[in-house]
């Protein structure tokens, strides 16, 4: 009689849960919904980059100069006008950089060839024992030609309609810029106009309070981030164009500005202005260590920069983790190039802010967050039970 109950216990612990089935396929469809859809926002950010792309430097353009039409606006000046002004600066600014830069660019380009020369003879005492790896792959290279038949010729295409294909990048490039400024001056002329609209999307008025209070958080920090980061980045440029003329290296203003355009991208944009600016002291000066001061200086100034000023004037709660970073630039460069890769890590810096913004995407954020040290956990883990306890 005791076996029974027994064996109908042990069938019901066999048998299956349909709740936990359901659950657990709601579960699923919904991981499938989120990765369909990250890929679908993927292929239209790639196919539509010729649209998204002025859209998304127009906002972060809006957001950095943000704090500069609020404090104008407590003074007095409404709006359209401080937008206004603003925006017509930045075009003069734009204009000014790239009639400037513009002549020492093209003559870096038109002298490629000549400033490759002169390189390989610089560094011809350090390259000889790499003759012989030289020598090996001209040999396999060699060896691959005449294993070719005989009667199969090369066919050279040469290049057509290079004309219309630059007038048509002129063109497109053009009207991408255009569209950054006048939508980016809309976007600041509107003021509150947004915010508004955001909130009336919500019905109760606790909704509406939170939902404001979230936008203006947000706005208020992505804001101060990208103008702060923006005169660091010219701060750093200007110092290091000023110590390059001073050293004698040639087009200080070029590698002055690309100093400050390529900080945008950390570790990476250092990288390259060092590399860069190493090349063009080397074929410059005649001495080696004369000129390892230029790639020197520049690394201190990034050094600075990175490790005290950035930190120091942003703050540490901003900073986003090597790893994140570097799939960003991987990301955003090949999705649109070079202005992607720019755009990489101030867009991190958004996704960053709006989920710690919001309870259920914080792991999100925590994981774009930097490495906090052992005494920041133990302060913030104190914080959440001290929450939790009231």
């Amino acid at each position: 009689m005791k076996a029974e109950p027994i064996a109908s216990g042990a069938s019901v612990a066999e048998s299956p849960d349909p709740r936990a089935d359901a659950w657990a396929d709601m579960r699923l469809m919904r991981s499938l919904v989120i990765g369909i859809f990250i890929l679908m926002t993927a292929a239209a950010l790639y196919f539509a980059r010729a649209f998204f792309m002025p859209v998304m430097l127009a906002f972060l353009l809006a957001l950095t100069l943000t704090p500069i039409v609020r404090v104008l606006r407590k003074r007095g000046i409404p709006e359209v006008l401080s937008a206004t002004l603003l925006v017509l600066l930045s075009i003069f600014v734009f204009v000014a950089a790239g009639y400037l830069l513009s002549g020492p660019i093209i003559e870096l380009i038109n002298n490629s060839y000549s400033i490759g020369h002169q390189l390989t003879e610089r560094l011809a005492p350090f390259k000889r024992p790499l003759e012989r790896v030289m020598d090996l792959a001209h040999q396999l290279e060699a060896l691959t030609e005449t294993s070719q038949e005989p009667g199969v010729q090369r066919v050279a295409v040469a290049p057509s309609g290079m004309l219309s294909t630059a007038a048509s990048n002129i063109l497109e490039a053009g009207t991408s810029i255009t569209i950054v400024f006048v939508l980016s001056l809309f976007l600041l002329a509107s003021g509150t106009l947004f915010y508004e609209k955001i909130v009336q999307s919500f019905t109760s008025m606790t909704q509406k309070k939170r939902a404001l209070r979230v936008v203006y958080d947000v706005e208020r920090e992505i804001s101060h981030y990208l103008l702060t980061v923006a005169l660091i980045n010219a701060g750093l440029g200007t110092v290091i164009g000023l110590c390059l003329w001073g050293l004698g290296m040639p087009n200080p203003l070029v590698w002055g500005a690309a100093a400050a355009l390529l900080n945008f991208l950390p570790y990476v944009g250092a990288l390259m202005t060092v590399l860069l600016v190493a090349v063009i002291a080397l074929i410059s000066f005649d001495t080696i260590a004369y000129a390892l001061l230029a790639p020197a200086f520049v690394v201190l100034c990034d050094i600075v920069e990175g490790q005290f000023v950035t930190p120091m004037v942003v703050g540490r709660r901003l900073e986003i983790n090597a790893v994140a970073i570097f799939i960003a630039i991987a990301f955003w460069s090949w999705l649109w190039g070079f202005v992607g890769a720019l755009m990489a890590v101030p867009l991190l810096v958004v996704i960053k802010v709006f989920c710690d913004h919001f309870e259920s995407l914080s792991p999100v954020g925590n994981f774009l967050a930097a490495q906090q040290s052992m005494a920041a956990l133990e302060e913030e883990t104190a914080d959440q039970d001290h929450k939790s306890a009231a």
